[in-house]
């Protein structure tokens, strides 16, 4: 009788729950397409929207929590606090961002554990140099490649299940140039990696390039929309060269930021929220999944008014399911 109540129906804790593994999700779906998640309701939405997973990447949560630059102000600790709320909104697989594991094999360890306690699928690690920045800005330095060897191995050994995905990301591109970036890529796997990517890569000749030098190993590109130094290209035509996961750090939250911006000015002029640029109270409300939590004040505090949003007429309605 219990199991079958509207309570446990729902799961606040969603790191909790079984998901599929980064290797199943990268067999069927690839190439993964991994919109970034910044927030828990961000996560919500591109499970609605039927993704088979996403990511939470640093330059957007940064900037949305903090209102900081991705220039390492924040570490793990309040980066951590804000991603377990991100996985518990949803029932996707992850991928997380854990920068350059904010210190040395200790802290990776730590950092791998942590994640994974809190239903993270895959972590991926990058080789900067402290304080690290986006991987698509000027004046990035490298650690050197043994040392984020160490990394990886510390990783590797750190995760509770070999389900955890481990990726090695190298920004040597940009300092060291697209050889040693390749040449690190090859030690990171052999050193454990499960999967790899050359960030900051700036023509579809260096994508080509890549793709060839780590045929066979799962392989991912991020693509920074409104003005990354990787070019756009098709999906399609990535899957075709050989690229199994493709990141869009800025794609949500650009346009969130300019619809924020919209939003701000049309009110301040005086103007009414466009019916066409906006969701409604009702359906803002199924995306939070207010009927179930409905079904669970209803089933054991018997409420007498209906828990729903109101109609125009002011009598309240019971949002359908999302």
């Amino acid at each position: 009788m219990t199991g079958s109540s509207a309570a446990s129906r729902i799961d606040t804790q969603n790191q909790n729950r079984a998901r599929k593994t980064w290797r199943q999700v990268l067999s069927e779906s690839a190439p993964l397409l991994l919109p970034v998640a910044h927030d828990a309701l961000t996560a919500r939405i591109v499970e609605v929207a039927g993704y088979p997973a996403y990511q939470i990447g640093g330059f957007a949560l940064v900037g949305s929590r903090f209102a900081y630059p991705d220039i390492d102000l924040a570490q793990y600790g309040e980066n951590s606090a804000v991603i377990r709320d991100i996985i518990a909104a949803s029932n996707l697989p992850v991928l997380v961002d854990a920068d350059d594991g904010y210190g040395d094999v200790k802290n990776v360890t730590r950092v791998v554990q942590g994640y994974e306690a809190m239903g993270a699928s895959a972590i991926f690690l990058e080789d900067q140099l402290a304080p690290k920045r986006c991987g698509h800005m000027a004046g990035k330095r490298v650690v050197s490649a043994e040392t984020h060897v160490a990394k990886i191995r510390a990783a590797v050994a750190a995760r509770r299940t070999s389900e955890t995905f481990i990726m090695a990301r190298t920004d040597a591109r940009a300092p060291l140039g697209l050889d040693e970036a390749l040449r690190r890529a090859e030690l990171y796997v052999k050193a454990g990696a499960d999967g790899v990517y050359v960030e900051a890569v700036e023509s579809t000749e260096e994508l080509e390039r890549t793709a060839r030098a780590l045929d066979g190993v799962p392989l991912a590109t991020s693509i920074l929309e409104g003005g990354g130094r990787t070019p756009w290209m098709d999906p399609k035509d990535l899957k075709a060269l050989g690229y199994s996961m493709v990141l869009y750090p800025t794609t949500v939250i650009f346009q969130v930021t300019r619809a924020i911006q919209t939003a701000v000015e049309g009110l301040k002029a005086g103007r009414p929220m466009p019916a066409d640029a906006s969701v409604t109270f009702e359906r803002y409300e199924n995306m939070l999944r207010l009927p179930e939590w409905a079904d669970t004040e209803n089933e054991f505090e018997g409420t007498l008014d209906p828990l729903g949003v109101p109609s125009r007429g002011g009598v309240p309605v019971r949002p359908s399911t999302c």
